[in-house]
């Protein structure tokens, strides 16, 4: 069974920046994805990024391009999504996801419904 734990977030002006951590246990492939989604108040739950173990590779939502950065830590089995010029509307509780025990990577995934495996979250709160 997978165990994901986030820490990182917090209240920042805009154009500020936060690191999000996510502690991972339990997967033994390395043929896996895992993901930060967000939610807002009233909105959808929608992925920002994905990040495919093996390699590294990683995925953007069009929104983040060129502000998130996905990376991990293998040898302390921990992802991270480093967020630079942050606006208002990246206020949100962001959560770290890991792909079901079936689902194979071949690269990094964007589909909620891939995702089985969640923690509770982290609060990002961006003032203007």
């Amino acid at each position: 069974q997978v165990h994901l734990l986030e820490s990182g977030g917090g209240s920042v002006q805009a154009g500020g920046s936060l690191r999000l951590s996510c502690a991972a246990s339990g997967y033994t492939d390395r043929n896996k994805c895992m993901a930060w989604f967000r939610q807002a108040p009233g909105k959808e739950r929608e992925v920002v990024a994905s990040i495919l173990l093996l390699t590294s590779e990683s995925l953007y939502a069009d929104s983040v391009k060129g502000r998130f950065t996905m990376s991990q830590d293998t040898a302390a089995n921990t992802v991270y999504l480093q967020m630079h010029s942050l606006r208002p509307e990246d206020t949100a509780m962001y959560h770290c996801a890991g792909v079901h025990s079936r689902v194979y990577c071949h690269a990094p995934l964007l589909a909620i419904y891939q995702y089985g495996a969640w923690g509770r979250g982290t609060q990002v709160t961006v003032s203007s």
